[in-house]
């Protein structure tokens, strides 16, 4: 289980294909703090360290075919950077929401607007999935937790604080960049309670 609020931007140093999955090598400041078998979010996907390089700051993880059907982690490459965020403690404040580092979705990003010193982002998705958002709501986008302006059917909007901004991999996002989402896990209930009536 995660908050959605980012500790760390890893930087991706290796990518190696190793049938269906690939195994990812991240250099971090937290590589250090890791053990194996523990489990960490990237982007907002939960993948369990598998090993760990303290000599050059960095750990692995493996991702399935599973995990590249569903993510924009396809599209990874040799050093972009990486949102990154430990499970939480038992007992931690949840600052953000909850989020479980289950993606149901990629969105796309269609236009970027700065706003005196704040971002606001916009993002589509494929709404056939009846995956929904609602105005003031959660939205994990990239494993940030953040808070839904302009929802529409198929698309909606976020505002991004500076300190945001700057200690995500949202100063990195560029239009027609695709994003990891995750939905609000209780809006994903209603949603299928509704589809059963």
């Amino acid at each position: 289980m995660f908050t959605g609020i980012i500790e760390n931007i890893g930087e991706i140093t290796l990518i190696v294909k190793d049938k269906s999955n690939i195994h990812i090598t991240i250099k971090s400041d937290i590589a250090d703090q890791l053990k194996v078998d523990q489990s960490v979010a990237h982007n907002g996907v939960c993948l369990t360290v598998v090993a760990i390089n303290n000599e050059t700051s960095s750990y692995t993880v493996t991702a399935i075919d599973e995990t590249l059907a569903k993510t924009n982690f396809k599209s990874l490459k040799i050093n972009d950077h990486i949102n990154l965020e430990r499970a939480m403690k038992l007992g931690d404040r949840l600052d953000g929401h909850i989020v479980q580092g289950h993606v149901d979705q990629i969105g796309k990003c269609i236009d970027i607007k700065n706003e005196n010193g704040s971002h606001i982002f916009t993002f589509e998705y494929d709404s056939s999935t009846q995956n929904i958002t609602i105005e003031k709501g959660s939205i994990t986008i990239n494993g940030v937790s953040l808070t839904v302006i302009n929802s529409l059917k198929n698309k909606f909007s976020v505002a991004i604080i500076p300190y945001t901004y700057s200690h995500t991999n949202f100063s990195k996002l560029k239009i027609n960049d695709t994003v990891n989402l995750e939905f609000d896990i209780i809006g994903k209930y209603v949603a299928r309670i509704a589809t059963l009536k």
